[in-house]
């Protein structure tokens, strides 16, 4: 059944740019790995990690040297990490943070094929990287989900407890309801993020445009209504799917969120019981998000 889900998946929801928009390299003079066609950053790190599934994912990590959270971010389903940089650069600038981010299998130079299981293969294994490499805490994390990139990060945050944030971007319900206004969810559905985000802990914003043209402005509405531990949303008066970012409020409330989560670690440190942290294994701008029926 996994596989025909994954399927599905593949059929509708997988839109890697072809070509790719890099190449992982190495570097002459340091022998680290390099994205060749992107302007190089000496904050920036460059990863090839295998996943369970076998395959090797591309990660990059961008430091800020007085960051006290990082995002781990899943982009949309219509994009790659080379499209992605200068938002990263923005992001790291404007929120002080550090910026963990990664191709989908199939996706850059990610080997494999794009499914719905991949993508959770991937996150767990940027993740881990993030806990092995760096030794960042679950309660230093913010997960960061854009439009599809929505599912993998609802997979984690129902799983990891002590998440310090959850931020939801154009986010879709399913897959399913995309494309039809179903009432329950089907069981060959994908990303069912309408049933995972009852069961996480952390404080989620979501952010979505009144105006979306792909996935609906309820996707956003119903999200923030079911979440347990709600931050002010923002709905963006005029917004589109893939155009939230040129609007002035879009950093300005993301400063904020991030500024409330930075008091609410100083007044709510995780439980003492819950200090042993078993990676996840262990415990058992018009390129966002297409979608279109078969």
């Amino acid at each position: 059944m996994g596989n025909v889900t994954s399927n599905v998946a593949a059929k509708f929801a997988f839109f890697p740019p072809e070509p790719p928009t890099y190449r992982v390299t190495d570097d002459e003079e340091t022998g680290k790995l390099v994205l060749s066609g992107v302007s190089q950053d000496k904050n920036m790190e460059v990863h090839q990690l295998t996943t369970k599934s076998g395959n090797k994912v591309v990660a990059t990590f961008w430091r800020h040297p007085f960051a006290r959270f990082t995002l781990l971010y899943s982009h949309g389903n219509a994009a790659d990490l080379g499209q992605m940089v200068e938002l990263f650069i923005e992001l790291r600038a404007h929120l002080r943070v550090n910026i963990m981010s990664y191709d989908y299998s199939g996706y850059g130079a990610s080997t494999g094929k794009p499914s719905e299981f991949n993508t959770y293969y991937d996150i767990e294994a940027v993740y881990n990287c993030l806990r092995s490499d760096y030794g960042i805490k679950q309660e230093e994390i913010i997960l960061y989900g854009q439009s599809v990139g929505s599912g993998p990060t609802l997979h984690m945050a129902s799983r990891l407890k002590r998440l310090r944030g959850v931020v939801l971007h154009s986010a879709i319900l399913s897959g399913i309801r995309v494309l039809y206004p179903v009432k329950m969810t089907l069981w060959f559905d994908i990303f069912k993020n309408i049933d995972k985000i009852r069961h996480v802990n952390s404080q989620v914003l979501v952010i979505h445009g009144t105006k979306d043209e792909i996935v609906d402005f309820s996707h956003g509405k119903r999200l923030w209504e079911l979440a347990k531990e709600k931050y002010d949303p923002l709905w963006v008066k005029g917004g589109g799917h893939c155009n939230l970012e040129t609007y002035p409020e879009y950093i300005k409330h993301l400063r904020k969120y991030i500024n409330a989560m930075e008091k609410l670690s100083l007044t709510n440190p995780p439980p003492k019981e819950l200090t042993n942290e078993p990676s996840i294994t262990e415990t058992k701008h018009n390129r966002c998000l297409r979608f279109r029926k078969r």
